[in-house]
C-alpha cells in the first residue's frame, strides 16, 4: 500500500492524500498492462533453458524479463532486461522473427528464442539485489502440465511465467532442430547453477559500471562534455521507476 507519509512529506502529492486507494488502485491496474519482453535462451543442444530466480526468499524462477518503457521496442527491451538480470548481451543472436507471445490477463509477454549459446558461458546480474541465482534447467522436467502462471516442475521446482510458453517452445523446438554438437547436456533434474549471490548482509556485489550501459544496436558513443550535459542527458527511467514503486508496494 501507498504509504500516507511520503504524500504527507512531498508538497506536491498533499492534494491528493484523500485519493490514495485509488491512486494505488489505478497503478496496480497499470502496471498489469505493460507489456513485458525478454528471452528463452537455449543452450547449443537446446535441451535446457536458462532461468534466474528472484531475490526475496521464496521466490521463483523465471525466463529473464522485464516490463517495457514507454516507445521502446520489443526487442530492444528484451536486450536491455536480458542484459540487466543475466550481464549477457544476446543482441547479436535475437531473431526478431522467432519470438512466443502469450497475453495473461491484460499483459502481453513476448519472450525472443535465443539459441546455441555455450552452458560455459559466465552470467552475472547487473543489478543489486534482484536476481539471487542463475541456472541452466532441462525443458523436459520443467513439466508444462498447465498454463498456470504459477507452476512446479518435477523436482518441485517454483516456477513464474514459464509453463505457459512451454508447449509452444517445443514445438519451436521440433520444426527448428538444433545443429549437431559434440556433446548433449548432462541429464540432472536439478540445474546446473552458473551464478548464485553471495550469502552476505550486503548481499550480491555484483556492480554496474558506469561507462558499460548502452543502448542496444547502437555503435560507439560520442563523449558530451560540453555545457549543459547533465541537463540534456536527463531521462526518466519508465522501467526503473516502475521496478522500485513495485518493490515499494511489496513492502508495505
Amino acid at each position: 500500500m501507498i504509504s500516507p507519509p511520503v504524500f504527507k512529506s512531498c508538497a506536491a502529492l498533499r492534494p491528493y492524500i484523500a485519493h490514495i486507494d485509488d491512486i494505488y488502485k489505478d497503478f496496480t491496474s497499470y502496471k498489469f498492462r505493460v507489456p513485458v519482453t525478454g528471452a528463452i535462451i537455449l543452450d547449443e543442444s537446446y535441451d535446457r533453458c536458462l532461468l534466474v530466480k528472484g531475490w526475496k526468499s521464496g521466490a521463483s524462477w523465471s525466463f529473464p524479463r522485464g516490463k517495457k518503457s514507454k516507445d521502446e521496442e520489443d526487442h530492444t527491451c528484451a536486450v536491455r532486461e536480458v542484459l540487466e538480470e543475466t550481464g549477457f548481451d544476446v543482441s547479436k543472436l535475437l531473431n526478431m522473427d522467432d519470438y512466443i507471445e502469450v497475453v495473461i490477463g491484460q499483459q502481453r509477454v513476448r519472450l525472443y528464442i535465443v539459441t546455441g549459446v555455450k552452458e560455459d558461458t559466465v552470467f552475472a546480474p547487473l543489478t543489486k539485489k534482484e536476481i539471487s541465482e542463475i541456472s541452466w534447467h532441462r525443458i523436459d522436467e520443467l513439466q508444462p502440465a498447465s498454463d498456470e502462471v504459477m507452476s512446479r516442475g518435477v523436482n518441485g521446482l517454483k516456477l513464474y511465467m514459464v509453463a505457459p510458453f512451454l508447449l509452444a517452445l517445443k514445438s519451436w523446438i521440433t520444426a527448428h532442430p538444433p545443429p549437431p554438437v559434440t556433446q548433449k547436456s548432462d541429464g540432472s533434474s536439478k540445474g546446473t547453477s552458473v551464478w548464485k549471490a553471495k550469502s552476505s548482509s550486503e548481499g550480491a556485489t555484483t556492480v554496474v559500471p558506469e561507462n558499460s550501459l548502452f543502448q542496444a544496436g547502437s555503435g560507439p558513443q560520442k563523449v558530451d562534455n560540453g555545457p549543459g550535459k547533465s541537463f540534456r542527458n536527463f531521462r526518466f527511467d519508465a522501467a526503473s521507476i516502475l521496478q522500485a514503486m513495485e518493490a515499494a508496494f511489496a513492502a508495505n
